[in-house]
Parts: C-alpha cells; structure tokens; sequence
C-alpha cells in the first residue's frame, strides 16, 4: 500500500506528468520545426502568395490540425520562418564580429562575415517574397522593419565598442549610419545572386564593398589587411 501511496502521491505524480509534458513539448517542437523545413522547400519554389496550407502540410506530412495547432495561418508560419533565418544571420554577424575581443581589425572581421554569411539562394527567394509582401502591407512591414533594425543594431553596437580602442570607422560618421551602409551592401550583393546564383563572386563582391565602406581606404587598415 505504501508503495501504492507513493506512485498515486506527490513523489510518483510529479516525475510523471513533467516527463508527459516534456515529451508533448519535443514532439510540439519537432512537428514546428519539421512545418517551417516544409514551407521553406514550397514558398521557395512556389512563392509565397501561390502556397496553400495543404501544400505545406503535405510537403511536411502532417493534417491540417498539426498546422493549426502550432500556426493560426499561412501568414504567421511565414513570419516564423523569416525570424528565425533573419536571427540565424544576425547571431552569425555578431559572433563574427566578436571574436576580435575589444579591438576589431576591419579587413579580418569583414572575411569572417562574408565566410559565414547565409548566401542561400533559397532563402533569397523567400526574404524577397517576404520584402514584396511588406511593402504592401503595413503590419508586415513593422515586423520586418523590426528585425532588420535588430541586424543593424548587432553591426553598430560591435562598431561602437570597438570604436572605445581603435577608433570609429570613418565613412559616413557615426557606428548607426555605418551598419546601415553594411545592410544595404549587403541587401545589394543578395538581390544579384537571386540572378546570377553565382555565390563565391557574391562573397567576393560583399568583402570588397564592406572593406572599403569600413576602413574607408585608410593607410592604417590597408597595413593591417596586408598584414603589415
């Protein structure tokens, strides 16, 4: 019987239901996840306004319950998606950044960026679609606005810091303007890989862009990128 008490009790009762809870939690996070690979592979190829529900769920081999169980609709399952590669970048942008520890050497950090930038055609196909569905829909455009203002901040709060050692970039005054300048590049760069899918003359072209924005083609860091 005291054994009985003590699996219908508080001990036995509550290893079991966190363990419960636990496995719905997994499975919740791996049907989510398994949903936005498949809308990544359909708005891809298809774009975004010409996706279904149904596509997605076949794409990922789930009901429509398992969609509205995790996205109230197509739209909110694209936003999810654009987030979570939109944060991907900017968590590669500032550990790239990062690494140099209180100094930055521009030259150095700018081919980190460019090695570890997301350069996925792919992904290209669908932030455009995401950018075109923006600009005529206001709510979208806040969400987006937001989260490039989070990828500007990563550039200009690493730009400032360093600046406290070694001095502010040059070009075009402060760390603020500068990581707009960086974005824009870099949104310059991707719009021509969408033509000519030509990644390593992307990187190459993006390297060159941020180098000469960044040490603003000054003595000191053309020395320190020959390694003078």
């Amino acid at each position: 019987m005291a054994a009985g008490n003590g699996g219908i009790g508080g001990d036995g009762r509550d290893a079991a239901v966190p363990a419960t809870g636990a496995r719905v939690t997994r499975r919740r996070v791996r049907t989510r996840a398994r949903l936005l690979d498949a809308a990544f592979t359909v708005f891809a190829a298809k774009g975004f306004g010409r996706v279904s529900i149904e596509e997605v769920c076949e794409a990922a081999g789930y009901t429509r319950g398992a969609f509205y169980s995790n996205f109230d609709s197509l739209d909110e399952l694209f936003f999810a998606l654009y987030r979570e590669r939109a944060d991907l970048i900017s968590g590669q942008v500032a550990d790239a950044l990062a690494l140099d520890g209180p100094d930055l050497d521009v030259p150095a950090a700018v081919d980190r960026v460019t090695e570890v930038l997301l350069f996925d055609p792919d992904w290209l196909l669908v932030k455009t679609d995401f950018l075109v569905h923006a600009a005529r829909d206001a709510t979208v455009a806040e969400v987006l606005l937001e989260h490039r203002a989070g990828l500007r901040r990563a550039v200009a709060d690493r730009l400032e810091r360093a600046a406290a050692h070694a001095g502010a970039p040059a070009v075009l005054g402060d760390a603020e303007q500068a990581a707009h300048a960086v974005v824009a590049a870099y949104d310059g760069v991707t719009t021509q890989l969408l033509l000519d899918k030509d990644v390593e003359h992307a990187r190459a072209w993006l390297r060159q862009l941020l180098t000469a924005l960044l040490t603003d083609g000054s003595a000191d860091n053309r020395t320190a990128h020959s390694g003078g």
